[in-house]
């Protein structure tokens, strides 16, 4: 599972013209399963993704989660974050999950956030989306989950 989350100040994604999910400040989290990951990589991601100090606190320094910053989530699945480019133009994405098995992964990682009492909002498997964000910071970390296991790039 391959995961990039941006601290924002708002992100939306829209689906033909209709808003499927929008948050004010917290995280834009773009997920990517990959072929193999499971419910444990799933729940490891919402600890992680949940639990980062990525919010700054009184002094400027980040020292808060998104839970701490009283921020939501937004969930965008992006099987193109697993698209291998080391041959050719074109990149392959044969390491993604098939969409039967990472739907089910992506429901798990939703329902282990919201479990935190975060709240979460979604884009739409499989649909063209158009995300729209502000990024806070910039803020942006990317990172793993490999058998239950954060794994930073």
């Amino acid at each position: 599972m391959r995961i990039v989350l941006q601290r924002v100040n708002r992100a939306s994604v829209d689906v033909a013209g209709e808003t499927t999910g929008r948050i004010e400040v917290g995280l834009l989290a773009l997920v990517g399963v990959a072929d193999g990951d499971d419910v444990g990589d799933a729940h490891a991601a919402a600890a992680k993704i949940v639990g980062m100090r990525i919010f700054p606190d009184a002094d400027g320094k980040m020292n808060r989660s998104v839970a701490d910053a009283e921020g939501a989530i937004l969930l965008v699945s992006q099987f193109t974050l697993l698209g291998d480019v080391r041959k050719g133009r074109r990149p392959a994405f044969t390491a993604a999950a098939s969409p039967d098995r990472a739907v089910p992964i992506l429901a798990a990682l939703s329902d282990a956030i919201a479990a935190t009492g975060v709240a979460v909002e979604h884009g739409r498997f499989g649909a063209h989306m158009v995300v729209d964000l502000v990024n806070d910071g910039p803020v942006t970390i990317v990172f793993d989950v490999v058998d239950g296991r954060v794994a930073v790039l």
